[in-house]
């Protein structure tokens, strides 16, 4: 995987969707005020009256319109994936995959397609918070020559359910209970694990919550998985079932529980904001998109049922595939108009790319369409700006609501003679898109297959591919979330449901949420992914945040040269004080702050460099740099100590303090602090931080 390099030249120029949506772009500053329909407002601060003291007037028809535009600015909002955000870029595809699939923006290295990614969380409504522990959705919108192409997806690689039947019952349990609507963004209620106990499927999906991989760090640094089991089909027919995989370059970094939970409350923006401003700083997000495949002829050569969306495929039995990269280069200018209005739908699909028996992606073909009529008013949400596909389309579609099209033909319908039965369909081998011919037999039955019913298995492999530091976060998860269970009934379920998976997990966990522990002899399974564990993950400072504590009379050059060194490794550096100011060094260098402590939780650093210094109210300044240390401590971050601050943090003389370093002993301080911060917690031993 590449490091990340610096980009600048990347901002949606030379686009196609850019310029499409740059006739959609309107700029009001410097205009006049208007009605909808143009006319000129002259008063736009009051209403029409009987006098400056009567009853307002129904003909004052400007203030209805206003106030009537505004009663009905919301649409409603997503069942699921309400809170989200959206961001433009483009995909660079590194090969051809034309052996495999007829995908057009897959047939050739280096050819370039717009996209729209939207990210988001599942429990929680729009006005929740971004770190929840909670499922997280990783949607694509390709903009290709084929028509528009979307790649859905979650940060987990396997889905919770295994049939479509039962997806509304599992998102019913995990919304607030319906009786309080109680708890918001947050799975740690009786109704979810009531559902878990008693849906036993859910296994491997939950291990997946309970992990660090359900608070990452960033969108930037959340792996994404195309969940459902697709095909590709090549010229030749010759179909492959394959996943699709997102691989953050930044690697795949997560919060703390506690980290998460604190953020959640000083800043709910916390990932959109990180997302818009490395963006806005040229640090543009990159993904490569890989695939794992697996031919037809392999189906069955596992020990699990490949379709079975509750399931992963080992990346050690089937490989995944580098193919391309997608690089996020450029943020929405209207957040309604673009994030809000874009409707993603598995079945908008490209041809080479087609359907499997995936319980879960044949449930999901109609419902995407129904949210978005619902949402959006009517059938025409293709038509909204965000949502044109770059290729014209025909057919005979009309009417309904919010119409843009002005469609000027006499004839609305196919086989006729007016129009020499056009518009027409377009042959296979022109382009047309044609279904998978799989041969099917069988009779009709409400059942689920047998080889679906293995629940701990994968389970298990999870759990085994996990760092002693990992196992233990998903224990305190677990702890965290069953604590908040009322029914020690459901309690009791739950850990004897994950004795399945881990008898000695379990029984921590029911020690802790006061339940028995779990009795009888358990499958042991000792295979395990090194893929899945984050410990494995690359590490990079490029775009690690900073936190400068700083005061007047500081070391110039020494703080200057170890910013200089961060800033030259692409670290983002936030001078911090207590209040904003232009702070004066002792050999007179000036540096300004860009945030306070009052505002600036260090939660959202992830490493201090502790400079120290005077202030007008010295004690208040001494006793944030200590919450600060502590907290950076408390939460595992790397910390520097500048020549100046070795007052606010010293090692005693037992022993050294783990993921602390001290300018004054080190001569490349600089370069080793940067070595030192990407590391966070995973870089550091957790038995040490605990002694």
């Amino acid at each position: 995987m590449d490091q990340p390099s610096a980009r600048n030249n990347k901002k949606g120029e030379n686009n196609q969707k850019n310029e499409q949506l740059d006739q959609h772009r309107i700029e009001n500053t410097g205009e006049k005020i208007t009605t909808n329909e143009g006319l000129k407002v002259a008063n736009n601060e009051n209403t029409l009256k009987a006098g400056d003291r009567g009853p307002v007037l129904m003909e004052d028809f400007h203030f209805f319109q206003k106030q009537m535009h505004f009663d009905t600015e919301r649409i409603p909002e997503r069942v699921v994936h309400a809170r989200g955000f959206g961001v433009h870029g483009e995909f660079e595809s590194y090969k051809s995959m034309k052996k495999y699939t007829r995908a057009g923006f897959l047939q050739e290295p280096e050819a370039k397609t717009p996209v729209f990614a939207r990210f988001s969380t599942v429990q929680g409504g729009k006005g929740s918070k971004d770190t929840a522990r909670d499922i997280r959705g990783f949607a694509v919108k390709f903009y290709t020559e084929e028509g528009n192409y979307d790649l859905l997806g979650l940060q987990f690689p396997v889905f919770v359910v295994h049939d479509a039947f039962k997806f509304v019952d599992s998102q019913h349990a995990l919304k607030p209970e319906p009786h309080n609507d109680m708890p918001t963004a947050s799975a740690a209620h009786d109704n979810f694990w009531d559902f878990v106990a008693n849906n036993q499927e859910s296994a491997h999906f939950v291990m997946w919550s309970m992990s660090d991989r359900a608070i990452p760090r960033s969108w930037r640094m959340m792996e994404g998985f195309g969940i459902n089991i697709f095909r590709f089909v090549n010229e030749e027919g010759k179909s492959h079932f394959v996943r699709f995989h997102w691989k953050p370059v930044l690697g795949v970094h997560s919060l703390l529980m506690e980290e998460a939970q604190i953020i959640g409350g000083v800043d709910p923006d916390y990932h959109r904001r990180d997302i818009r401003e490395a963006i806005e700083r040229g640090a543009y997000p990159e993904f490569e998109l890989g695939v794992q495949m697996i031919s037809e002829e392999d189906e069955y050569k596992f020990d699990f049922d490949v379709i079975d969306p509750t399931k992963l495929w080992p990346e050690e039995l089937v490989p995944v595939e580098i193919i391309g990269k997608m690089t996020l280069n450029r943020n929405v200018d209207n957040f309604f108009a673009e994030t809000e209005q874009v409707a993603f739908d598995v079945t908008n699909l490209v041809p080479g790319i087609n359907f499997s028996n995936d319980p879960i992606l044949q449930g999901r073909t109609f419902t995407y369409k129904i949210t978005q009529q619902h949402r959006l008013g009517g059938s025409n949400y293709p038509d909204l700006p965000i949502n044109r596909s770059l290729c014209p389309f025909h057919n005979n579609q009309r009417d309904s609501f919010s119409r843009h099209r002005i469609d000027v033909d006499q004839v609305n319908y196919y086989q006729n003679s007016i129009a020499n039965n056009t518009p027409a369909p377009t042959p296979p081998e022109q382009g047309g898109f044609v279904h998978y011919p799989e041969h099917v037999e069988g009779p009709k039955i409400k059942a689920s297959s047998e080889s679906f019913k293995d629940y701990f298995s994968h389970a298990r492999l999870f759990w085994n591919s996990m760092s002693a530091i990992e196992k233990q976060h998903i224990i305190e998860a677990f702890s965290f979330e069953l604590g908040k269970v009322e029914s020690l009934s459901i309690r009791q379920q739950v850990v004897d449901m994950y004795a399945n998976v881990d008898q000695g997990m379990a029984s921590i966990i029911a020690d802790n949420v006061g339940v028995n522990p779990p009795t009888g002899q358990h499958v042991a399974v000792t295979a395990s992914s090194p893929a899945l564990s984050q410990e494995n993950t690359p590490h990079y400072p490029h775009t690690l945040r900073v936190g400068v504590l700083i005061g007047h009379g500081f070391n110039g050059q020494e703080v200057k040269s170890v910013i200089e060194t961060l800033n030259q490794h692409g670290v983002f550096v936030e001078i911090v004080s207590d209040k904003f100011a232009t702070l004066t060094g002792a050999d007179g260098t000036e540096l300004k702050v860009t945030k306070t402590f009052l505002t600036t939780p260090e939660v959202l650093f992830d490493a201090l460099y502790v400079v120290g210094g005077t202030s007008n109210h010295q004690t208040a300044f001494d006793r944030y740099v200590v919450d600060f240390v502590n907290g950076a401590y408390k939460h595992y971050k790397p910390i520097g100590i500048a020549t100046t601050g070795e007052e606010y943090l010293r090692p005693s003389e037992e022993h050294h303090l783990a993921g602390v370093l001290f300018a004054a002993t080190n001569q490349n301080f600089g370069r080793e602090f940067v070595l030192l911060s990407p590391n966070g917690v995973f870089g550091i031993d957790s038995k040490i931080l605990k002694e």
